[in-house]
């Protein structure tokens, strides 16, 4: 997720990440159970917005990325009610990268910590 320099995309960002995550909270698609809305990083042109998200468990996040790919239109819909905007923005989800690193990072730990204890 990038920060960007301009103020109204920031604030936008803000708004649809938090508007977004209360339509999936209100699913009851339960691939959508453990979801999390982490960001959202709008275009400057406002046409496109990827859409980041996690799971608890990471094996989730396949599942979750159909389940939230399947919605998208509906999530789309309702945010063009819900946000006054003059173009709704495409909306993108993709997997949060900052906490898929993490997971790979803790797991490396894991393994090292599971090699000292074999020594």
């Amino acid at each position: 997720m990038s920060e960007h320099p301009y103020p109204r995309v920031r604030r936008l960002n803000a708004i649809l990440r938090e508007v977004i995550a209360e339509l999936v909270e209100e699913m009851k698609d339960p691939r959508l159970a453990l979801v999390t809305i982490t960001g959202v990083d709008a275009k400057p042109d406002l046409r496109r917005a990827v859409v980041y998200y996690s799971t608890v468990d990471l094996d989730d996040l396949e599942d979750a990325g159909a389940a939230l790919a399947a919605a998208t239109p509906r999530i789309r819909r309702r945010v063009g009610s819900e946000v006054r905007m003059k173009r709704i923005p495409e909306l993108e989800f993709r997997p949060d990268p900052a906490v898929v690193g993490a997971e790979r990072i803790e797991a490396v730990l894991r393994h090292l910590r599971a090699g000292d204890d074999d020594s």
